[in-house]
Parts: structure tokens; sequence; C-alpha cells
């Protein structure tokens, strides 16, 4: 049984040594299969407020969320031999791959759930620092090693999200305005 806390522990520290090693290391260079998360991933989450329009594709698609699960598979694929040794381990990271998925797409598809849930992989992508905050499912690995630095409720986060706010009344009422001439245009 103790192969379940040790499982635990050893996808968050996995979690986190991919996320800022591989994706954001690796991952800035265009020329590198990982540069999927940082340029389009990261891209478009700042872009539609923590939303990623890619998890509503098909993941059998050539894109950062195919990437992202073809990765997740492969890599728990590689942990199956361990199975027969080590069953819960084995189990507990199978399991935490596909937790792994599956928050990460919810909270790419609701933002409001994940500034709730995960604020700590929110604070990631819509704080100032997009170096920090590494890890999705739970921020242990953030706090053992001091890369956890908050932004949901903070003053920084209010005075961004209303400047969001009237950004975002400003393109409804061009919108609108423009709604008109272009009926008019039409007819």
């Amino acid at each position: 049984m103790i192969g379940i806390p040790l499982g635990l522990a050893y996808a968050n520290a996995t979690e986190w040594v991919v996320h800022k090693y591989v994706l954001h290391g690796s991952g800035r260079k265009r020329s590198s299969f990982w540069s999927f998360h940082w340029l389009e991933h990261h891209r478009a989450v700042r872009l539609h407020g923590h939303n990623d329009p890619d998890y509503q594709r098909s993941v059998f698609g050539w894109n950062a969320q195919g990437k992202e699960a073809l990765t997740l598979t492969l890599a728990t694929a590689a942990h199956l031999p361990l199975a027969p040794i080590a069953p819960f381990f084995t189990a507990t990271v199978v399991y935490s791959a596909v937790n792994y998925y599956r928050k990460h797409k919810r909270s790419h598809m609701d933002p409001e759930w994940a500034r709730e849930h995960l604020p700590w992989h929110y604070d990631h992508h819509m704080g100032q620092n997009q170096d920090a905050n590494w890890c999705v499912t739970r921020p242990w690995f953030d706090h053992l090693m001091g890369t956890r630095i908050p932004y949901v409720g903070t003053e920084r986060e209010k005075q961004d999200r209303e400047r969001a706010a009237r950004r975002e009344a400003r393109r409804a009422a061009k919108a609108a305005a423009e709604a008109p001439n272009e009926e008019r245009n039409a007819a």
C-alpha cells in the first residue's frame, strides 16, 4: 500500500519537473516537439482568458491537446512493466495521468472552475510570472520547491480582471455599433 503515496508524490514531482524543464525549457525552442506547450497552449490561454479552444477539438488531432494526450499515454505505458512488482504504485501512476489530463482539460474549458479548484494552475497561466506554479493537479511540489506564487485573489488579479472586463465591454460596444451598419450595407 506504500505504493499509493509514493505514486502520488512521484506523479506530482514528475508534473513539476516535466512542466518546468521540458515544456518550458525545451518547449520555448520553435524546433522542439515540446514547443506546442509554450507556442500554442500558453499563447491561446493568455489570448482567451485561460480558455484553450484546442480542448474543444478531437483528442486525436495533431494539436496541443492531442500531443499532450499522446505524451501522457506513452509515459503511462512506460510504467506498466512495473505492475507485477509494484501494483499500487503503477495503478497510482495510471490514475495520476488520467487525473492530470481530466483536470487540465476541464481547467481550460471552464476558467472559473480552474480559478476556484486549481488556483495554482490558473496562477501559472494568468499571473504575471508564467515561469512559476508548475503543478497542475496539486501544488505540493511548488510549495516544496518554493515556486508557488499566488495570483488569484490578489490586488493585481483584481486590476487585471477589471481591465479585461473594460476591454471586453469596448469590443462588445464596437461590435454592436458596427452591426446596424453591416445590416444596411447588406440591404
